[in-house]
Protein backbone atom coordinates (compact mmCIF):
# COMPACT_ATOMS: atom_id res chain seq x y z
CA UNK A 1 0.00 0.00 0.00
CA UNK A 2 1.52 3.21 -0.88
CA UNK A 3 2.45 5.26 2.36
CA UNK A 4 0.25 8.32 0.83
CA UNK A 5 -3.17 7.04 0.97
CA UNK A 6 -3.33 7.00 4.52
CA UNK A 7 -2.33 10.47 4.81
CA UNK A 8 -4.60 11.41 1.94
CA UNK A 9 -7.51 10.54 3.63
CA UNK A 10 -7.27 13.10 7.07
CA UNK A 11 -5.92 16.44 7.14
CA UNK A 12 -3.59 17.49 9.84
CA UNK A 13 -6.19 18.76 12.24
CA UNK A 14 -8.17 15.53 11.80
CA UNK A 15 -4.95 13.19 12.70
CA UNK A 16 -4.69 15.63 15.60
CA UNK A 17 -8.01 15.69 17.24
CA UNK A 18 -7.80 11.89 16.69
CA UNK A 19 -4.65 11.52 18.72
CA UNK A 20 -5.94 13.91 21.36
CA UNK A 21 -9.36 11.53 21.96
CA UNK A 22 -7.15 8.58 22.15
CA UNK A 23 -4.90 9.94 24.64
CA UNK A 24 -7.61 11.47 26.73
CA UNK A 25 -10.10 8.35 26.60
CA UNK A 26 -6.97 5.67 27.40
CA UNK A 27 -6.28 8.54 30.19
CA UNK A 28 -10.09 7.95 31.66
CA UNK A 29 -10.50 4.55 31.11
CA UNK A 30 -11.06 2.39 34.48
CA UNK A 31 -8.24 0.62 35.53
CA UNK A 32 -9.81 -1.86 37.46
CA UNK A 33 -7.42 -3.67 39.66
CA UNK A 34 -4.20 -3.94 39.73
CA UNK A 35 -2.32 -7.12 37.97
CA UNK A 36 0.75 -8.67 39.03
CA UNK A 37 1.98 -8.34 35.80
CA UNK A 38 2.41 -4.53 36.62
CA UNK A 39 5.15 -4.93 38.91
CA UNK A 40 6.65 -6.89 36.04
CA UNK A 41 6.67 -3.66 33.70
CA UNK A 42 7.74 -1.69 36.34
CA UNK A 43 10.96 -3.20 37.19
CA UNK A 44 12.02 -3.03 33.05
CA UNK A 45 10.88 0.69 33.27
CA UNK A 46 14.92 1.23 33.66
CA UNK A 47 15.99 -1.09 30.76
CA UNK A 48 16.32 0.97 27.23
CA UNK A 49 14.32 -2.26 25.83
CA UNK A 50 11.01 -2.07 24.36
CA UNK A 51 7.90 -3.98 26.90
CA UNK A 52 5.60 -6.27 24.89
CA UNK A 53 2.20 -7.39 26.66
CA UNK A 54 0.72 -9.78 24.80
CA UNK A 55 -2.48 -11.92 25.13
CA UNK A 56 -6.01 -12.91 24.63
CA UNK A 57 -8.34 -9.76 23.32
CA UNK A 58 -10.06 -8.11 25.98
CA UNK A 59 -7.94 -9.84 28.78
CA UNK A 60 -6.72 -5.99 30.16
CA UNK A 61 -3.91 -5.35 28.06
CA UNK A 62 -5.15 -2.10 27.46
CA UNK A 63 -6.09 -1.74 31.31
CA UNK A 64 -2.55 -2.64 32.78
CA UNK A 65 -0.74 -0.16 30.28
CA UNK A 66 -3.19 2.12 32.18
CA UNK A 67 -2.06 1.51 35.14
CA UNK A 68 1.20 1.76 34.06
CA UNK A 69 0.35 5.27 32.78
CA UNK A 70 -0.85 6.81 35.60
CA UNK A 71 2.24 5.51 37.64
CA UNK A 72 4.18 7.49 34.96
CA UNK A 73 2.08 10.67 35.34
CA UNK A 74 -0.32 11.64 31.93
CA UNK A 75 2.65 14.72 31.06
CA UNK A 76 5.00 11.49 30.30
CA UNK A 77 3.82 9.79 27.67
CA UNK A 78 2.41 9.34 24.04
CA UNK A 79 -0.60 6.85 23.15
CA UNK A 80 -1.70 5.26 20.20
CA UNK A 81 -4.42 2.36 19.78
CA UNK A 82 -3.54 0.64 16.41
CA UNK A 83 -7.11 -0.75 16.77
CA UNK A 84 -8.54 2.20 16.08
CA UNK A 85 -10.34 2.16 12.70
CA UNK A 86 -9.28 5.44 11.50
CA UNK A 87 -5.29 4.28 11.64
CA UNK A 88 -6.79 1.44 8.80
CA UNK A 89 -3.87 1.91 6.32
CA UNK A 90 -1.25 3.26 8.22
CA UNK A 91 2.19 2.13 7.50
CA UNK A 92 5.92 2.33 9.60
CA UNK A 93 6.87 4.80 6.95
CA UNK A 94 3.84 7.74 8.43
CA UNK A 95 5.63 7.55 11.80
CA UNK A 96 7.53 10.44 11.52
CA UNK A 97 4.23 12.41 10.56
CA UNK A 98 2.65 11.39 13.43
CA UNK A 99 5.55 12.07 15.89
CA UNK A 100 5.23 15.31 14.42
CA UNK A 101 1.77 15.93 15.24
CA UNK A 102 2.03 14.49 19.06
CA UNK A 103 4.95 16.88 19.63
CA UNK A 104 2.61 19.43 18.10
CA UNK A 105 -0.37 18.55 20.43
CA UNK A 106 1.35 17.24 23.43
CA UNK A 107 5.18 18.26 23.30
CA UNK A 108 8.22 16.36 23.69
CA UNK A 109 8.06 13.03 25.80
CA UNK A 110 9.91 10.29 25.67
CA UNK A 111 7.62 7.25 26.35
CA UNK A 112 5.18 5.66 23.68
CA UNK A 113 2.62 3.34 25.13
CA UNK A 114 1.05 1.92 21.71
CA UNK A 115 -2.27 -0.73 21.58
CA UNK A 116 -2.35 -3.64 19.47
CA UNK A 117 0.47 -2.82 17.36
CA UNK A 118 0.22 -5.89 14.61
CA UNK A 119 -2.13 -3.81 12.93
CA UNK A 120 0.43 -1.63 11.76
CA UNK A 121 2.70 -3.51 9.02
CA UNK A 122 6.47 -3.41 9.41
CA UNK A 123 5.61 -2.03 13.28
CA UNK A 124 8.97 -3.41 14.13
CA UNK A 125 10.70 -1.35 11.63
CA UNK A 126 9.09 1.77 13.84
CA UNK A 127 9.96 0.77 16.96
CA UNK A 128 13.10 0.04 16.43
CA UNK A 129 13.84 2.86 14.71
CA UNK A 130 12.73 5.10 17.33
CA UNK A 131 14.43 3.05 20.04
CA UNK A 132 17.58 3.90 18.21
CA UNK A 133 16.70 7.80 19.23
CA UNK A 134 16.16 7.09 23.12
CA UNK A 135 12.61 6.71 23.32
CA UNK A 136 11.22 3.87 25.24
CA UNK A 137 8.22 1.81 24.09
CA UNK A 138 4.95 -0.28 26.12
CA UNK A 139 3.34 -2.49 23.27
CA UNK A 140 0.24 -4.83 23.39
CA UNK A 141 -0.22 -7.53 20.85
CA UNK A 142 -2.83 -10.08 19.93
CA UNK A 143 -0.84 -11.96 17.69
CA UNK A 144 2.14 -14.42 18.94
CA UNK A 145 3.21 -15.64 15.99
CA UNK A 146 3.02 -12.44 14.41
CA UNK A 147 4.86 -10.90 17.53
CA UNK A 148 7.56 -13.85 17.93
CA UNK A 149 8.50 -13.56 14.19
CA UNK A 150 8.88 -9.72 14.07
CA UNK A 151 10.47 -9.19 17.73
CA UNK A 152 13.27 -12.00 16.02
CA UNK A 153 14.19 -10.35 13.61
CA UNK A 154 14.25 -6.68 14.49
CA UNK A 155 14.33 -6.27 18.31
CA UNK A 156 16.38 -9.70 18.86
CA UNK A 157 17.39 -8.92 22.58
CA UNK A 158 16.26 -5.45 22.66
CA UNK A 159 12.30 -6.20 24.41
CA UNK A 160 11.33 -7.56 27.34
CA UNK A 161 8.37 -10.10 27.10
CA UNK A 162 5.14 -10.24 29.35
CA UNK A 163 2.41 -12.54 28.87
CA UNK A 164 -1.07 -11.54 30.23
CA UNK A 165 -3.67 -14.01 30.84
CA UNK A 166 -6.95 -14.36 32.53
CA UNK A 167 -7.27 -12.83 36.32
CA UNK A 168 -5.48 -15.44 38.74
CA UNK A 169 -7.59 -16.40 41.14
CA UNK A 170 -6.43 -14.27 43.61
CA UNK A 171 -6.85 -11.37 41.01
CA UNK A 172 -10.17 -12.86 40.94
CA UNK A 173 -10.87 -12.18 44.68
CA UNK A 174 -9.52 -8.58 44.81
CA UNK A 175 -12.02 -7.71 41.88
CA UNK A 176 -14.90 -9.44 43.93
CA UNK A 177 -13.92 -7.27 46.75
CA UNK A 178 -13.17 -10.07 49.15
CA UNK A 179 -10.14 -9.59 51.12
CA UNK A 180 -8.02 -12.67 52.05
CA UNK A 181 -7.61 -14.10 55.05
CA UNK A 182 -4.83 -15.39 56.77
CA UNK A 183 -4.41 -18.87 55.68
CA UNK A 184 -2.61 -20.05 58.98
CA UNK A 185 -5.46 -18.80 60.74
CA UNK A 186 -8.60 -18.64 58.40
CA UNK A 187 -11.96 -19.98 60.04
CA UNK A 188 -14.48 -22.90 58.96
CA UNK A 189 -16.47 -20.41 57.33
CA UNK A 190 -13.43 -17.79 55.71
CA UNK A 191 -12.44 -21.66 53.99
CA UNK A 192 -15.85 -22.58 52.91
CA UNK A 193 -16.66 -19.09 51.33
CA UNK A 194 -13.04 -19.30 49.51
CA UNK A 195 -14.59 -22.80 47.95
CA UNK A 196 -17.78 -21.02 46.78
CA UNK A 197 -15.48 -18.50 45.13
CA UNK A 198 -13.37 -21.26 43.56
CA UNK A 199 -16.44 -22.45 42.18
CA UNK A 200 -17.65 -19.16 41.06
CA UNK A 201 -14.02 -18.55 39.29
CA UNK A 202 -14.56 -22.09 37.57
CA UNK A 203 -17.81 -21.45 36.00
CA UNK A 204 -17.03 -17.76 34.88
CA UNK A 205 -13.54 -17.24 34.54
CA UNK A 206 -11.27 -14.52 34.77
CA UNK A 207 -11.54 -12.55 31.49
CA UNK A 208 -12.13 -9.11 33.09
CA UNK A 209 -14.94 -7.63 30.92
CA UNK A 210 -17.10 -10.52 31.27
CA UNK A 211 -17.11 -10.34 34.64
CA UNK A 212 -17.81 -7.01 35.16
CA UNK A 213 -21.10 -7.23 32.60
CA UNK A 214 -22.37 -10.79 33.39
CA UNK A 215 -25.79 -10.18 31.78
CA UNK A 216 -23.90 -9.68 27.92
CA UNK A 217 -23.14 -12.36 25.69
CA UNK A 218 -19.55 -11.13 25.71
CA UNK A 219 -17.52 -14.61 25.77
CA UNK A 220 -19.03 -15.89 23.20
CA UNK A 221 -18.86 -12.35 21.21
CA UNK A 222 -15.27 -12.60 21.93
CA UNK A 223 -14.96 -15.97 20.74
CA UNK A 224 -16.50 -15.32 17.33
CA UNK A 225 -14.29 -12.39 16.99
CA UNK A 226 -11.36 -14.58 17.40
CA UNK A 227 -12.08 -17.17 15.21
CA UNK A 228 -12.99 -14.87 12.58
CA UNK A 229 -10.99 -11.53 12.58
CA UNK A 230 -7.75 -13.10 14.43
CA UNK A 231 -8.08 -16.67 12.51
CA UNK A 232 -10.15 -17.22 9.20
CA UNK A 233 -9.51 -13.59 8.01
CA UNK A 234 -5.64 -13.17 8.84
CA UNK A 235 -4.69 -16.83 7.95
CA UNK A 236 -7.17 -16.66 4.48
CA UNK A 237 -8.97 -19.91 5.90
CA UNK A 238 -11.33 -21.36 2.96
CA UNK A 239 -12.32 -24.60 5.06
CA UNK A 240 -14.31 -22.08 7.88
CA UNK A 241 -16.62 -24.53 9.29
CA UNK A 242 -13.68 -27.52 10.10
CA UNK A 243 -12.13 -24.70 11.95
CA UNK A 244 -15.02 -23.81 13.81
CA UNK A 245 -15.72 -27.98 14.15
CA UNK A 246 -12.18 -28.03 15.75
CA UNK A 247 -12.12 -24.73 18.05
CA UNK A 248 -15.80 -25.92 19.53
CA UNK A 249 -14.76 -30.02 20.17
CA UNK A 250 -10.98 -28.26 22.03
CA UNK A 251 -13.11 -25.86 23.76
CA UNK A 252 -15.68 -28.75 24.82
CA UNK A 253 -12.61 -31.06 26.55
CA UNK A 254 -10.36 -28.84 28.69
CA UNK A 255 -7.64 -30.90 29.48
CA UNK A 256 -7.55 -33.65 27.26
CA UNK A 257 -5.54 -35.78 24.90
CA UNK A 258 -5.32 -35.29 21.39
CA UNK A 259 -3.54 -37.05 18.55
CA UNK A 260 -3.19 -34.96 15.31
CA UNK A 261 -4.11 -37.61 13.07
CA UNK A 262 -7.12 -38.88 14.66
CA UNK A 263 -8.83 -35.50 14.56
CA UNK A 264 -7.89 -35.55 10.93
CA UNK A 265 -10.07 -38.36 10.42
CA UNK A 266 -12.86 -37.01 13.04
CA UNK A 267 -12.95 -33.43 10.85
CA UNK A 268 -12.14 -35.12 7.43
CA UNK A 269 -9.39 -32.82 6.58
CA UNK A 270 -6.62 -34.31 3.98
CA UNK A 271 -3.80 -33.52 5.56
CA UNK A 272 -2.58 -33.81 9.11
CA UNK A 273 -0.29 -30.65 8.41
CA UNK A 274 -4.01 -28.88 8.36
CA UNK A 275 -4.64 -29.96 11.80
CA UNK A 276 -1.38 -28.51 13.17
CA UNK A 277 -1.60 -25.31 11.12
CA UNK A 278 -5.09 -24.51 12.45
CA UNK A 279 -4.39 -25.52 16.29
CA UNK A 280 -1.41 -23.07 15.58
CA UNK A 281 -3.30 -20.76 14.38
CA UNK A 282 -5.79 -20.93 17.95
CA UNK A 283 -2.43 -20.67 19.80
CA UNK A 284 -1.54 -17.85 18.07
CA UNK A 285 -4.68 -16.15 19.30
CA UNK A 286 -4.35 -17.68 22.68
CA UNK A 287 -7.63 -19.24 22.87
CA UNK A 288 -5.81 -22.99 23.35
CA UNK A 289 -2.04 -24.39 24.77
CA UNK A 290 -0.72 -27.42 23.24
CA UNK A 291 1.39 -29.81 26.24
CA UNK A 292 3.90 -32.19 25.35
CA UNK A 293 4.51 -35.40 27.38
CA UNK A 294 8.05 -35.22 28.76
CA UNK A 295 10.39 -37.41 27.40
CA UNK A 296 14.10 -37.41 27.18
CA UNK A 297 13.77 -37.72 23.50
CA UNK A 298 12.24 -34.57 21.42
CA UNK A 299 11.34 -36.58 18.79
CA UNK A 300 9.29 -38.77 20.89
CA UNK A 301 7.78 -35.77 22.59
CA UNK A 302 6.54 -34.50 19.27
CA UNK A 303 4.98 -37.63 17.80
CA UNK A 304 3.35 -38.60 21.23
CA UNK A 305 -0.72 -36.98 21.74
CA UNK A 306 -0.42 -33.48 23.05
CA UNK A 307 -2.76 -32.29 25.70
CA UNK A 308 -4.62 -29.55 25.40
CA UNK A 309 -5.67 -26.47 27.66
CA UNK A 310 -8.24 -23.45 27.07
CA UNK A 311 -7.33 -20.37 27.94
CA UNK A 312 -10.48 -19.52 30.57
CA UNK A 313 -12.56 -21.91 31.69
CA UNK A 314 -15.03 -19.48 31.85
CA UNK A 315 -15.21 -19.09 28.00
CA UNK A 316 -14.62 -23.11 27.91
CA UNK A 317 -18.04 -23.04 29.83
CA UNK A 318 -19.50 -20.50 27.62
CA UNK A 319 -19.01 -21.70 24.29
CA UNK A 320 -18.26 -25.53 24.88
CA UNK A 321 -20.55 -27.99 25.09
CA UNK A 322 -20.85 -30.95 28.14
CA UNK A 323 -23.26 -33.46 28.97
CA UNK A 324 -22.36 -33.46 32.87
CA UNK A 325 -20.39 -31.04 35.04
CA UNK A 326 -17.02 -31.15 34.05
CA UNK A 327 -15.29 -30.17 36.91
CA UNK A 328 -12.15 -32.24 37.14
CA UNK A 329 -10.84 -31.21 33.22
CA UNK A 330 -11.84 -27.61 34.53
CA UNK A 331 -9.87 -27.62 37.64
CA UNK A 332 -7.25 -29.69 35.74
CA UNK A 333 -7.38 -26.65 33.17
CA UNK A 334 -7.19 -23.72 35.70
CA UNK A 335 -3.78 -25.68 37.82
CA UNK A 336 -2.87 -25.66 34.40
CA UNK A 337 -2.79 -21.67 33.92
CA UNK A 338 -1.53 -20.91 37.64
CA UNK A 339 1.37 -23.06 36.49
CA UNK A 340 1.84 -21.66 33.06
CA UNK A 341 2.23 -17.87 35.10
CA UNK A 342 5.01 -19.34 37.29
CA UNK A 343 6.86 -21.87 35.27
CA UNK A 344 8.97 -21.28 32.02
CA UNK A 345 7.69 -24.80 31.15
CA UNK A 346 5.14 -27.17 31.53
CA UNK A 347 4.67 -30.71 30.84
CA UNK A 348 2.44 -33.85 31.19
CA UNK A 349 4.20 -36.98 32.14
CA UNK A 350 3.87 -40.91 31.53
CA UNK A 351 5.54 -42.89 34.60
CA UNK A 352 7.23 -46.30 33.49
CA UNK A 353 3.94 -48.37 33.94
CA UNK A 354 1.64 -46.10 31.47
CA UNK A 355 0.07 -44.33 34.28
CA UNK A 356 -0.93 -40.44 33.39
CA UNK A 357 0.46 -37.81 35.94
CA UNK A 358 -1.15 -33.98 35.17
CA UNK A 359 1.79 -32.07 35.55
CA UNK A 360 5.72 -32.28 35.13
CA UNK A 361 7.93 -28.66 35.87
CA UNK A 362 11.11 -29.57 34.32
CA UNK A 363 13.21 -26.55 35.74
CA UNK A 364 11.74 -27.38 39.91
CA UNK A 365 11.62 -31.15 39.07
CA UNK A 366 8.16 -31.31 40.45
CA UNK A 367 5.39 -33.81 39.33
CA UNK A 368 1.92 -32.31 40.22
CA UNK A 369 -1.34 -34.36 40.06
CA UNK A 370 -4.70 -32.98 40.21
CA UNK A 371 -8.51 -34.49 41.56
CA UNK A 372 -11.75 -33.23 42.11
CA UNK A 373 -11.59 -35.44 45.85
CA UNK A 374 -9.95 -37.66 47.43
CA UNK A 375 -13.36 -39.05 48.89
CA UNK A 376 -13.15 -43.00 47.21
CA UNK A 377 -10.12 -44.82 48.49
CA UNK A 378 -10.28 -46.64 45.14
CA UNK A 379 -9.51 -42.85 43.45
CA UNK A 380 -7.13 -41.89 46.26
CA UNK A 381 -5.15 -45.47 45.50
CA UNK A 382 -5.42 -44.90 41.92
CA UNK A 383 -3.77 -40.78 42.31
CA UNK A 384 -0.92 -42.11 44.50
CA UNK A 385 0.45 -45.07 42.20
CA UNK A 386 -0.10 -42.79 39.27
CA UNK A 387 2.12 -40.24 40.92
CA UNK A 388 4.46 -42.56 42.80
CA UNK A 389 5.19 -44.81 39.43
CA UNK A 390 6.41 -41.31 38.32
CA UNK A 391 8.70 -40.34 40.73
CA UNK A 392 10.72 -43.56 41.13
CA UNK A 393 10.69 -43.19 36.84
CA UNK A 394 12.39 -39.52 37.04
CA UNK A 395 14.38 -40.02 40.16
CA UNK A 396 12.33 -38.11 42.16
CA UNK A 397 11.33 -38.44 45.91
CA UNK A 398 8.46 -35.99 46.67
CA UNK A 399 5.19 -35.27 44.60
CA UNK A 400 2.12 -33.26 45.10
CA UNK A 401 -1.71 -33.88 44.81
CA UNK A 402 -3.96 -30.80 44.54
CA UNK A 403 -7.47 -31.62 45.69
CA UNK A 404 -10.55 -30.00 47.74
CA UNK A 405 -9.06 -30.41 51.27
CA UNK A 406 -5.54 -30.61 52.71
CA UNK A 407 -4.37 -34.38 53.96
CA UNK A 408 -2.03 -36.76 55.45
CA UNK A 409 0.87 -36.77 53.50
CA UNK A 410 1.47 -40.47 52.25
CA UNK A 411 5.24 -41.79 53.01
CA UNK A 412 5.95 -45.04 50.96
CA UNK A 413 9.14 -47.03 50.09
CA UNK A 414 11.40 -43.29 50.31
CA UNK A 415 8.88 -41.53 48.53
CA UNK A 416 6.64 -38.35 50.08
CA UNK A 417 3.08 -37.60 48.43
CA UNK A 418 1.91 -34.34 50.03
CA UNK A 419 -2.04 -33.68 49.30
CA UNK A 420 -2.84 -30.06 49.68
CA UNK A 421 -6.11 -27.67 49.41
CA UNK A 422 -6.36 -26.14 45.37
CA UNK A 423 -7.51 -23.34 47.24
CA UNK A 424 -4.52 -22.80 49.83
CA UNK A 425 -2.35 -23.18 46.79
CA UNK A 426 -3.46 -21.18 44.50
CA UNK A 427 -3.52 -18.26 47.04
CA UNK A 428 -0.25 -19.10 48.64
Amino acid sequence: MNENLWKARWTREQIKAMLLEQFQAFWRRDIGIERTQLAEIEQAALLPHAVIVSGLRRVGKSTLLAQLAHRLGEDRFYYLNFEDDRFLGFQAEDANDVYQLLVEVFGERQVFVVDEVQNVPGWEHLVRRFMDMGFKFYITGSNASLLSRELGSRLTGRYVPIELLPFSFTEFLRFRGYVLPDMARSTTVERARLQQYLGEYLRLGGIPEPLKYPELPLLRTLYDDILHRDIATRYHIEEVRALKELAFYLMSNPACQVSFNKLKEQFHLGSVNTIKNYIEYLENSWLVFTVNVYDYSVKRQQIAPKKMYCIDTGLSNAVGFAFSPNTGRLLENMVFLALRRKAQSVYYCISPAGYEVDFYLPESRQLIQVAQNLDQPATREREVRALADALRGLGLSHGLILTDANAPAVEENGLTIETRSMVEWLVG
